[in-house]
């Protein structure tokens, strides 16, 4: 993620806008920010939140299509969290290493059977060097490449991953489409979960940095969980643009990882970038 380890930026001064047609707070104007760092009360709760994620069919199509690119080679994923993948690749025979900006997300990681096997860094994952390379495969997954809030440091990500690459190592990027056409004209904001224990909304304070808010309202065990953060969003172009840079070319793209075809109609992509000799 980054090398700032600072708690959230304080919020600048709020302005008027629309959610449903009702007056809403949203940010005006935001300062350019570091990488996202989850806390302790994230870290908590997050595996609880996210159980959806956890289960085999959601799992296996991701660990499948992970351990075939790495072919037996070792791996690297960036932002590995609590294990969510990581683990199960692993068993798969798979050597991973991480990168992880949360020491509270990599204690919980670290507490599950089988994390003796995974070798983590605490640092940012645009700067930090794994002394393991090269990999045969460098991943990040589940949007996490928004939580990069600026367009340079994105790039950096790209050129982190290719430090850690041989020439045909590949890069693995999973992440949303923008869905700026979901929100009306007018509103500047919508929900994208609204189950009985998560509600989330995000918000879109600047469309020029692509600089968008989520908020989340989380019950787990009886307690009303707050946590918001902003995130940069990137379109699939640049997406491309970033890996040229890079030294990397776009192999395949695909809607998800059971490799369903990637159209203008997507709502979410898994983009592989090949290290170019």
């Amino acid at each position: 993620m980054h090398d700032t380890t600072a708690s959230l930026p304080a919020a600048p001064a709020p302005a008027a806008g629309k959610i449903g047609g009702r007056p809403a707070i949203v940010r005006e104007r935001l300062p350019l920010v570091a990488s996202i760092l989850w806390d302790s009360e994230v870290a908590e709760v997050y595996d609880q939140t996210y159980s959806a994620k956890f289960e085999p069919s959601v799992l296996d199509p991701m660990v499948s299509f992970l351990a075939d690119l790495a072919s037996g080679g070792p791996a690297l994923e960036f932002a590995i969290g609590t294990g969510r993948v990581a683990l199960p690749l692993s068993a798969r025979g798979i050597a991973v290493h991480g990168i992880e900006l949360s020491p509270h997300m990599a204690e919980r990681l670290a507490a599950k059977p089988g994390a003796e096997a995974i070798p983590v860094s605490i640092g940012d994952m645009t700067t930090t060097r794994i002394p393991a390379a090269p990999f045969k495969l460098v991943y990040l997954v589940a949007n996490t490449i928004m939580n990069v809030t600026t367009q340079d440091d994105q790039l950096a990500v790209f050129g982190n991953a290719a430090a850690h690459l041989d020439p045909g190592g590949c890069f693995v990027v999973e992440v949303i489409v923008p869905q700026l056409r979901k929100v009306p004209p007018g509103e500047v904001a919508r929900v994208f979960t609204l189950d009985p224990d998560h509600v989330g909304i995000e918000t879109f304070d600047d469309l020029v940095g692509q600089i968008a808010w989520s908020h989340h309202w989380m019950e787990v065990d009886g307690r009303l969980v707050r946590h918001f953060a902003p995130y940069r969003y990137v379109w699939p172009s640049e997406l491309d643009l970033m890996a040229k840079i890079a030294g990397f070319r776009l192999r395949e793209r695909w809607a998800g990882w059971d490799r369903g075809p990637f159209t203008s109609d997507s709502p979410s992509q898994v983009a592989v970038f090949e290290k170019l000799p």
